[in-house]
């Protein structure tokens, strides 16, 4: 049951397993999805994708098995392909539908006499009381009546149709689409390490249990300290310039650290690091923090995250004096060289297309400063540079 479409998920290179459609086996047993396209597309999604970004490669696939299908009976055979499973079906109708359906000669007769009329019909028919078609009184078709009927196509008008047989269209999702803030923190989430600190204020239901069990049943309530993500994270923005374009982009994953990490440092520059970073853009002349003192006040366990284009003159990153606002008496790859050695793990997450980044030198000198740790800024790219930084 069900394994040409477990294949053609694998062959849509959706990552789906024998235990995952065992499961949905066994949902479908126990009837949480019985003879609605719909409620099986739903049940299935929900128990054999593990990762939202999938969810374009399901559609596609889902799409082009069930559209493939050619008959009713084919229908049947990948939702209901057992004789016990349509009995089960008809102990969920009332002895007043049961009664509709043996009027035409029982389930067997009507689904027998469906696939008899799609074969010998010809063309569009628009009511009537015979052909497949819209309105009219035919057993089958749609926005028409008639009690025991099948339903193609349309919209159910009077909600009698004894099955439905109906096209879905699905939104293509994709992990090459650029970010918003949900899908921002849901790849973020993969990044933590809970531990319990501060005030005891969570009830700690299982202690309390045990306590007052040992306590003759008086009682005893235990509280624990809420758990809070404890994976420290550096962000580093770079803004103004050729980062304009990105500035919503940047700001939705900024809003999204700033929920997700409870140990959250961010800092800004301009193109690229140099001995001096800032926290205030307004003040970025006048209130400015040394990058020395920054490598020194956070430990190496930090993880750090730089967000830029890296797109710039490749004098920039290696000359002394390269940067176009201030005299830096040290080039800016050095500083990058002492960052690297001072934090275990460092990605740089860049907002342009990968595609483009070998027509720009300077993105070519940068990945090769982080050892090749730069990632594109998209739902995929962020889940790379996430499962890096979490090992």
């Amino acid at each position: 049951m069900l394994l040409n479409f477990f294949s053609g998920l694998r062959a849509h290179n959706v990552p789906v397993s024998l235990k995952e459609l065992l499961a949905l086996l066994e949902a479908l047993q126990h009837r949480l999805a019985f003879g609605s396209l719909d409620d099986f597309y739903l049940l299935s999604r929900t128990i054999l994708i593990k990762d939202e970004k999938y969810y374009d490669r399901f559609d596609r696939a889902f799409g082009a098995y069930f559209k493939g299908l050619e008959s009713i009976d084919d229908i049947f055979e990948a939702l209901i392909p057992d004789d016990w499973i349509r009995s089960e079906f008809l102990k969920q109708l009332t002895d007043e539908e049961k009664a509709k359906i043996e009027s035409l000669g029982g389930l067997e007769k009507l689904i027998e006499e469906f696939k008899k009329r799609l074969e010998e019909q010809e063309k569009r028919h628009q009511g009537g009381n015979r052909w497949i078609g819209t309105g009219g009184t035919s057993p089958f078709g749609n926005s028409g009546y008639n009690p025991e009927g099948i339903r193609v196509g349309g919209e159910s008008r009077n909600k009698s149709a004894v099955k439905v047989w109906d096209k879905r269209e699905f939104k293509n999702l994709d992990d090459s689409v650029e970010l918003g803030t949900r899908n921002i923190k849901m790849a973020l989430r993969k990044l933590r390490k809970f531990a319990r600190t501060g005030a005891a204020d969570e009830l700690d239901l299982n202690d309390t249990i045990r306590s007052t069990a040992r306590n003759a049943g008086l009682l005893d309530i235990k509280m624990v300290p809420e758990r809070h993500n404890a994976v420290k994270v550096l962000l580093f923005l770079d803004v103004g310039g050729s980062m304009d374009p990105y500035i919503t982009l940047c700001e939705e994953l900024f809003s999204a650290c700033k929920t997700e990490f409870k140990h959250l440092e961010y800092f800004y520059f301009h193109n690229f690091i140099y001995e001096r970073v800032w926290q205030d853009n307004q003040r970025r002349h006048q209130e400015t923090l040394s990058l020395f003192d920054v490598m020194h006040k956070y430990s190496s366990d930090y993880r750090v995250i730089f967000v830029g284009d890296a797109s710039m003159a490749p004098y920039e990153i290696a000359s002394q004096y390269g940067s176009v606002e201030h005299m830096n008496e040290e080039p800016g790859y050095k500083w990058m060289q002492r960052l690297t050695d001072t934090f275990e793990k460092v990605i740089w997450l860049n907002p342009v297309a990968e595609k483009y980044w070998d027509y720009t030198q300077s993105i070519g000198m940068t990945r090769e400063l982080i050892d090749d740790k730069m990632y594109p800024l998209t739902l995929d790219g962020l889940d790379r540079g996430i499962k890096y930084l979490a090992k």
